[in-house]
């Protein structure tokens, strides 16, 4: 298949292939650049499409979702009255929608009995159609800790690597921790409390790595962000530095974030203008503060919706982009926290996240210039998953 079009933007965020090309064979990119150029490699009776208004890019990457929520009002309660035949379906729709908006790879980062792995499994095989999908499978949490409901509560170092040994059994490719308490989880720890002790996240990290797996650790404390950071995990999950009464950024973890190359994933809600509604126009402006804090600081931000809890739709990737716009980030950075930064953090920036000879043929075809407006993300035509061409939602 030859994909032509009136810009290509290959992920290296140079200027655009003006007048570009895509040649894909099966499911892998086996060229990409100048349109004349890209051409003359592919064989006789290829077939063509060609988009001369617009742009191809790199498939959008969610870096948090949970599959396992609805997005509803009460997503645990849906949950927990759904059986695993009908909550797999309800992934499975969930999937698609996260395709149909442009999203061709979602790390899911907690479900239940492991069915993001099965859905997984089923996209990979062609039968099923969504994005890529990195399952965390059961997250790892102490008894009555946040997201007990999943059914990841353990309690000491042996049964947490234990915890790590079924994960990776079942086919996990991230291991997630919830090192701090959450809102989703009523009767719980306070949001901003530690759940586990430095030795017990030394031993998670440590039994994750012997498998050669990532580390994401949900963290919203200060506390709990610092000893994630020296338990040496490798994505810190909201970051949002919470006290017991308000916000404190450490300098010393920050530079410590830094130096260890850690990503930091904010989960920006599709709905983040609602923030000073929600909690309060001083806390709300804290926390943006907090992001752009990280931001000028040079921390490598990856882009993550949490969709699935309250508020948080699976086709909002998009609009939660638009929140670092508003912050003053350039659009190259943007798209690259989407993309090949999100790659890069999920361990998988080998197949996808750029557009390349060899690369799993993930991209869009959106119309306008995404590197001078975000907004054209939206405008989609194509989206392309393993080669495979699938309708953008809202299209008949």
């Amino acid at each position: 298949m030859l994909i032509t079009a009136g810009r290509v933007l290959t992920g290296a965020w140079s200027e655009a292939v003006v007048d570009g090309a895509v040649l894909i064979d099966g499911a892998t990119i086996v060229a990409v650049g100048p349109r004349a150029e890209v051409e003359a490699q592919a064989p006789a009776g290829t077939r063509v499409l060609a988009y001369p208004r617009s742009t191809v890019m790199p498939g959008l990457i969610d870096a948090h979702v949970h599959l396992v929520f609805d997005a509803g009002p009460d997503p645990v309660a849906v949950l927990q009255g759904r059986d695993d035949d009908a909550l797999l379906g309800d992934m499975r729709n969930r999937a698609e929608q996260l395709l149909g908006s442009g999203v061709t790879t979602v790390r899911d980062l907690g479900d239940r009995n492991h069915l993001a792995v099965r859905l997984a499994e089923s996209i990979a095989s062609g039968a099923a159609a969504g994005p890529r999908v990195i399952s965390a499978g059961t997250p790892v949490t102490p008894p009555g800790g946040h997201c007990w409901f999943l059914g990841g509560e353990v309690s000491g170092v042996e049964e947490i690597r234990r915890l790590v040994r079924r994960n990776v059994a079942a086919g996990a490719k991230v291991i997630k921790v919830m090192e701090t308490g959450g809102g989703l989880t009523k009767g719980g720890p306070a949001t901003w409390e530690s759940q586990f002790s430095p030795g017990e996240l030394a031993a998670l990290v440590d039994e994750a790595q012997r498998a050669g797996l990532p580390v994401a650790a949900h963290a919203h404390g200060t506390d709990g962000i610092a000893a994630a950071v020296e338990a040496g995990v490798d994505t810190l999950e909201h970051c949002t530095w919470m006290t017991s009464d308000g916000f404190e950024l450490r300098e010393d973890v920050l530079a410590r974030i830094i130096a260890k190359d850690i990503h930091v994933c904010p989960t920006v809600s599709p709905h983040w203008r609602m923030l000073p509604k929600i909690f309060g126009p001083e806390p709300a402006a804290a926390m943006v503060g907090l992001v752009r804090r990280m931001a000028e600081a040079g921390v490598r931000l990856i882009a993550g919706t949490d969709a699935g809890v309250q508020r948080a739709g699976f086709d909002g990737l998009v609009s939660s982009l638009a929140f670092y716009e508003d912050l003053g980030l350039d659009n190259r950075r943007i798209i690259e926290m989407a993309t090949a930064a999100a790659a890069r953090a999920l361990g998988i920036a080998d197949r996808t996240g750029r557009l390349g000879p060899g690369y799993s043929a993930d991209l869009l075809v959106v119309d306008g210039d995404p590197l001078t407006d975000l907004g054209s993300l939206s405008a989609l035509r194509a989206v392309f998953a393993a080669g495979v061409r699938h309708e953008p939602a809202g299209t008949a």
